[in-house]
């Protein structure tokens, strides 16, 4: 090399460096396989917690632990990739695996002086799933491979230990057959149960030796009787055997639901992590426990975990014992622990998080088995991240990217007690729709619910479905329970909206009609006055009276939504129809409002008469009556939020709906009304006649509503110039912006428009009210034409729902049929009307802003659709360079530190491109 390399004059420092380049190309080879043959393993020595994508979470922090000196055993783990070729290749393994597993099997037994299988002195080892991203208990292990009917006996006369061999086999073959073999886990239990009945014992170590002689035999004919031969004695068969049962629990349904859940996408698949076994069922110095750095509920700084004395790693997670506190173990095996608390310090320092632990005392040595990221609650996330801060281990923006947005949720509302669930009943289960807790007497009628709620009483409203009529009666109720509709029903977006608590679409909820007066859920009745509880963030519905948690906004939660916004790009805006939800969203750290709902403002019992008359009116000067009547309500509503918004922007969405959802669609309701308005019930009838469409998210509303009836357009303009002239006179500073709905057309946003240069020369508002006017982007028509839209407006606003809609042709109230089938298929990731479609809604969205900012390359962009809350759409919105975010209230939180997230990965992944380039300079450049 030397030779070679002198006579073309190279420098020592471009020697070093191509020697290094040659080195870091020949380590992911083997000179016995071949320089060209793909590397599928790597021993703990060879690999880096850097190395999560190849090697898992297991095996890269078990490596990780080698490289800083920690006590564990030797070991090698077989690659993601592997998986991802296994299942690519119609689950067969790529060429050159098993010679270079068997190599490294061989590699193992050399230096644990043992053989795997071997009579005499047996080799024993784990086999450990483990992906990139941490899935607890959704994959597969095996312990105690390299058991058999021989082995067993070596492992008894090293051990002197009978009971501990014969115990260690019997789990073995348990754990074998049902993970390896498919037979059912019952089986086994069932003699272990019988075993225990007989002698009259309660737990599995309390049996004889004579009595695990007979469990195996036992097990070992269950196993013969199942799958037609005897239970493996070849060490080699069982360890292929483990080897396709971990990576097949890659794709067992709860994995696949786990990542559904979790919206884990993206890995390669599991690695298999391979270690000779270290025992803590070997008598009262040894043990076996589960580990935090920090309390993973609270977040305290203290050493949290659990323990076993004389058990396996699997007693501990079975709850077969209950296992003692940790800091007990400092009684029993001081050596150990102390030892165990200087590996708890390291850590933290090495990993500058919160880790999670296993480990396994086997004759008063300590060996780490495993570390990880710790999960941990809300609270113990934000407490954690903002002492590691002062504590001076990680950054404020690493703060920041510690805390999950989808975690906030358990900080913001109401949840119930643990506790109480625990010894509670349990009726049903319906989707999360909005978190939190409810507590109440169940009501099924709108206007009942309201009655209660002023007569003191606390309700829950349960519905089949709710409409826009009810918005009463859920305004009344503790939270909503409903038997049909999504994610984005009626009753989810009004309730997130409120931060309400919602259990949507519940299957075993069933309510006859809209007039019930009781209901049937889960085999129980429960009547009008029954004591219902609901838990938004789960789902779950429960009979009786749970207690609840108040959330506790803690200054770490403040500090961090501090930091949140110091490093954010996005404007973070909140939907709100209402003085109270204004304040609330402001509280919660919103700039401003991104969609105000006029709509939701006429239901109130003095509104909704002289809109119903307005409605019914046959001729303009009618229409213009009952138009004025509305107009000092719409005014004191717009001045209510501009007061509160004080110098932030209110972007107020003129009336969208279709008429009809003002009028009654039900006989007995339209006899109701017919006689409170003074008119015949055949007039009412027709008008709903008329009115009706066959598709109404397509038909008579939003601008449509302005081009045939242009009066109530320029009423609620009125009322939005007058309401920010009375606001100025007070000494405000209103900042209003008119948005106009399902605008598709040019010439519909020009007649709006001009409609609005009236509305502010009639109330005097000209050169008086800093206004800016705009449209919703809803319609895929407006989108590819945003161009033309921008020469008519200030600002868009993506109304993500109803363009989901239309562009993806699925009806909002009618998806939760058949979502959960593409979701299963992977049709979609994400149900689109929680996360925004980025192949598709996203493509639409992206040609817009390129349209629009190519025409006005200032215009404002923002989205106001439920989008605004999911921390996935908020990251694509930073992405495309939209300029704000709307959501409810209570989800402003979410969407501020979602903001943050992407600003901050953003910088991350450039810093990153950088050092790419450089990197592939400098080697071109040596080249």
């Amino acid at each position: 090399f030397f030779f070679f390399s002198s006579r073309r004059r190279h420098t020592r420092s471009s020697l070093v460096s191509w020697a290094r380049r040659c080195v870091q190309e020949t380590v992911s080879t083997q000179s016995t396989w071949g320089l060209h043959m793909k590397k599928w393993c790597y021993t703990f020595k060879e690999g880096s917690i850097k190395m999560k994508d190849v090697l898992g979470g297991k095996g890269a922090g078990l490596c990780e632990m080698t490289q800083i000196g920690l006590p564990v055993p030797p070991g090698f783990t077989i690659t993601t990739e592997v998986c991802a070729e296994y299942y690519a290749n119609s689950k067969k393994y790529p060429a050159g695996l098993e010679d270079q597993v068997e190599e490294y099997i061989k590699d193992l037994e050399k230096s644990m002086g043992k053989g795997l299988g071997d009579h005499k002195d047996p080799l024993l080892v784990s086999v450990r799933s483990g992906a990139a991203v941490s899935m607890p208990g959704m994959m597969d292990t095996i312990l105690n491979l390299g058991l058999n009917d021989e082995s067993v006996k070596g492992l008894t006369e090293k051990s002197k230990n009978k009971r501990f061999a014969l115990d260690s086999y019997r789990r073995f073959i348990q754990m074998f057959s049902e993970t390896a073999m498919n037979i059912e886990h019952n089986l086994f239990e069932h003699v272990l149960t019988e075993a225990k009945k007989v002698r009259g014992i309660k737990l599995d170590f309390e049996l004889t030796e004579e009595e695990l002689i007979d469990v195996i035999a036992k097990f070992k004919a269950i196993y013969k009787d199942k799958i037609k031969e005897d239970f493996p004695q070849d060490s080699r068969k069982q360890l292929w055997a483990s080897i396709t049962a971990v990576f097949g629990s890659w794709n067992n349904d709860r994995a696949i639901v786990y990542r559904r859940l979790n919206n884990i996408v993206g890995l390669k698949g599991t690695a298999v992590t391979i270690l000779p076994m270290v025992f803590g069922n070997m008598g009262d110095t040894s043990a076996t426990g589960v580990a935090f750095t920090r309390n993973p509920s609270t977040g305290e700084n203290k050493f949290y975990g659990e323990f076993l004395p004389n058990a396996q790693g699997e007693d501990v997670v079975a709850g077969i014992r209950t296992p003692k506190p940790l800091e007990e173990l400092g009684l029993i095996l001081p050596e150990a622990y102390k030892e165990l608390c200087k590996v708890r310090e390291t850590l933290e320092k090495h990993f500058k998080d919160m880790q999670d632990l296993e480990f396994t005392i086997q004759e008063g040595k300590l060996y780490m088995l495993q570390c990880r990221s710790g999960k941990r609650t809300a609270q113990a996330a934000v407490r954690v991240a903002e002492e590691m801060v002062k504590e001076g281990l990680i950054d404020e923006k690493t703060a920041v990217l510690r805390v999950d947005p989808y975690q906030l949720d358990q900080l913001l509302h109401k949840t119930l007690d643990p506790k109480g669930k625990k010894d509670a009943k349990l009726l049903g289960k319906g989707l999360p729709a909005s978190p939190g807790a409810a507590v109440g007497q169940a009501v099924f009628v709108a206007e009942e619910a309201l009655k209660w709620q002023q007569a003191g009483k606390k309700v829950v409203l349960v519905r089949k479905e709710t409409s826009p009529e009810d918005i009463e009666g859920m305004n009344a109720a503790m939270g909503i329970l409903t038997a049909t509709g999504g994610m984005t029903s009626h009753a989810a977006v009004v309730a997130r909206g409120m931060g309400k608590c919602c259990v949507a679409g519940c299957g075993a909820l069933y309510v006859k009609d809209d007039h019930a007066t009781e209901c049937e859920i889960g085999g129980v009745i429960i009547k009008e006055g029954d004591v219902i509880s609901l838990d938004g963030t789960s789902g779950e519905v429960f009979l009786g009276a749970l207690p609840t948690v108040d959330p506790e906004l803690s200054g770490s939660f403040a500090q961090i939504m501090e930091w949140a916004k110091k490093y954010k790009r996005l404007k973070i805006k909140a939907n709100a129809d209402i003085p109270r939800d204004a304040e609330v969203a402001k509280r919660f750290g919103a700039e401003g409002i991104g969609l105000c709902r006029t709509e939701h403002m006429f239901f109130e019992p003095k509104r909704i008469f002289a809109m119903r008359m307005m409605i019914l009116s046959d001729n303009l000067e009618d229409r213009k009556k009952y138009l004025e009547n509305l107009l000092p309500f719409q005014k004191e509503d717009f001045k209510g939020l501009f007061k509160i918004m004080n110098g932030l922007p209110c972007i107020i969405r003129l009336l969208d709906p279709p008429l009809h959802e003002f009028l009654p669609q039900e006989e007995k309701m339209q006899i109701q009304v017919a006689k409170e308005m003074g008119i015949t019930v055949e007039k009412l009838k027709a008008a709903v006649s008329n009115l009706h469409e066959f598709n109404p998210m397509l038909g008579f509303r939003g601008c449509r509503l302005g081009v045939k009836y242009p009066e109530i357009n320029y009423m609620q303009m009125r009322a939005i110039f007058l309401a920010a002239l009375e606001c100025i006179a007070e000494g405000f500073n209103p900042l209003p912006y008119i948005e106009v709905p399902i605008v598709g057309h040019i010439k519909e946003l020009k007649l709006i428009h001009e409609l609005m240069f009236e509305a502010m020369k009639a109330t005097g508002a000209e050169g008086k009210v800093n206004y800016k006017f705009g449209t919703m982007i809803e319609v895929p028509r407006g989108a590819l034409t945003a161009d033309e839209l921008a020469k008519e407006s200030d600002f868009f606003s993506f109304g993500t729902n109803d363009l989901t809609q239309m562009t993806c042709g699925f009806s909002r109230d009618d998806v939760a049929k058949f979502i959960k089938y593409y979701l299963e298929k992977n049709i979609y990731a994400k149900d689109p009307f929680v996360s925004i479609d980025q192949e598709g809604v996203g493509k639409l969205m992206q040609i817009c802003v390129e349209k629009g900012r190519k025409e006005k390359e200032h215009i404002e962009i923002g989205i106001c659709g439920e989008h605004g809350g999911d921390p996935d759409s908020v990251a694509f919105c930073h992405k495309i360079g939209l300029d704000d975010v709307s959501c409810s209230p209570y989800r402003v939180p979410i969407a501020l530190l979602s903001a943050a997230h992407a600003a901050i990965k953003e910088e991350l992944l450039k810093k990153k491109a950088q050092i790419n380039n450089f990197h592939q300079y400098f080697t071109q450049n040596q080249k």
